[in-house]
């Protein structure tokens, strides 16, 4: 007899099963439809012995104390202070928009002090903000609008950002100095030898029973349980009984060069130019020596494993029907991105998975962390061989 079965082992699946087991004693079979733990954040080592994260980047980075000290009792760090450029009129040009996009775009040499009140001079002001591009005209005017967001967006998510809820712009900010990193969060770093190695040292636990290439509905008949933690898409869950939720999907290509570095900077957005999003070095992200290079190129589509909720109000009012389905399940807990259709970063995963644990054993958040967080001073750099 399990306490717990928990469908999906990525952060959210990975975390409870973890929690419960570690400090609660509890016995878990953790189930997943594909070959190995850790989501999407899952990364190997390529032919060529590059690390590489199979679906897409994943970069680290919050503000959560508790959080950063739980996966500290999983892996050591290394700092990383992520950095994009955006290929814009033949040119690479930091995003977040900041002091030096605008001057190199506008041909300008402002200086800090005169940036905010250039902007108030191209900006556009609508009579309210209701949508991605209301809240990128508003604040950087039509012309930066149209260069670093409208073609990326449209790519992106299949639709103008005048048909896109606010928020999928306003997480983006803008920068009146030259402040070129993308996250300013207080903890900025990378599992030293991997997402795939802290996920393993994380469910390496007599308590946790794992099964790969298993979708649970096939399992669940033969396995004996108390409760089920589900971190799989919530309209999926109930059968599609309302519908289904939309979603975006990716496409990846992954090539390995025969060069040590390709890009200045981790990741390059292309918004105007090329059916891709953007393309990513990942040995800027690993700080892995290789002679040799890996990068990976995003196609964002329709079909597929379901990555991005798409926010509109119509997917909201329909994921509230699925919402209220979820708080009369029994015996059932929800949590994670997919879930409860939001797009999270992963250490907000991490800490709805924490808060989760919390309500099921009575501890507090606290009681959950054991070990401080300690990055690595001086960053070790993995091998190939590793």
């Amino acid at each position: 007899m399990f306490d717990y079965v928990i469908v999906g082992a990525g952060f959210a699946g990975a975390t409870v099963a973890a929690q419960m087991a570690r400090n609660f004693g509890k016995r878990v079979m953790l189930l997943d439809r594909r070959s190995h733990v850790g989501g999407n954040a899952y990364d190997h080592y390529d032919r060529a012995g590059v690390l590489v994260h199979k679906y897409g980047p994943h970069i680290f980075h919050t503000n959560s104390r508790d959080v950063i000290d739980y996966l500290s009792l999983f892996t050591e760090w290394r700092t990383y202070e992520h950095r994009v450029l955006a290929s814009v009129d033949g040119k690479l040009v930091p995003i977040p928009i900041n002091l030096d996009t605008v001057n190199v775009l506008h041909g300008l040499n402002l200086t800090v002090g005169e940036l905010e009140a250039y902007l108030e001079t191209i900006a556009e002001k609508p009579a309210s903000v209701r949508t991605s591009e209301d809240v990128v005209v508003s604040r950087v005017g039509r012309d930066l609008y149209t260069k670093m967001f409208r073609g990326y967006t449209r790519k992106q998510w299949g639709l103008d950002p005048s048909e896109l809820d606010a928020s999928v712009t306003a997480r983006i900010p803008v920068r009146l100095n030259r402040d070129d990193r993308y996250f300013s969060d207080t903890y900025q770093v990378m599992p030293l030898h991997g997402f795939t190695r802290m996920f393993e040292n994380m469910l390496d636990h007599p308590n946790i029973t794992i099964m790969l290439n298993t979708d649970y509905r096939d399992a669940m008949n033969s396995i004996r349980y108390r409760e089920l933690v589900y971190t799989g898409p919530i309209d999926e869950f109930f059968d599609f009984r309302y519908g289904k939720l939309p979603y975006r999907s990716l496409q990846f290509r992954h090539e390995t060069l025969n060069v040590k570095k390709l890009q200045p900077v981790a990741v390059i957005n292309h918004p105007n130019e090329h059916d891709y999003t953007r393309v990513t070095e990942f040995k800027h992200l690993t700080g892995q020596s290789h002679s040799k290079t890996s990068v990976v190129y995003e196609y964002p589509c329709d079909g597929g494993d379901p990555y991005y909720p798409v926010p509109r109000p119509e997917n909201a009012a329909l994921y509230k029907q699925y919402e209220a389905l979820a708080a009369q399940a029994q015996g059932v807990h929800f949590v994670g991105r997919l879930a409860t259709y939001k797009y999270y970063n992963m250490d907000q995963v991490v800490a709805q998975a924490l808060t989760l644990c919390a309500k099921l054993s009575g501890a507090t958040r606290g009681e959950l962390v054991r070990k401080p967080f300690e990055a690595v001073a001086s960053p070790e750099l993995i091998s190939a061989a590793n």
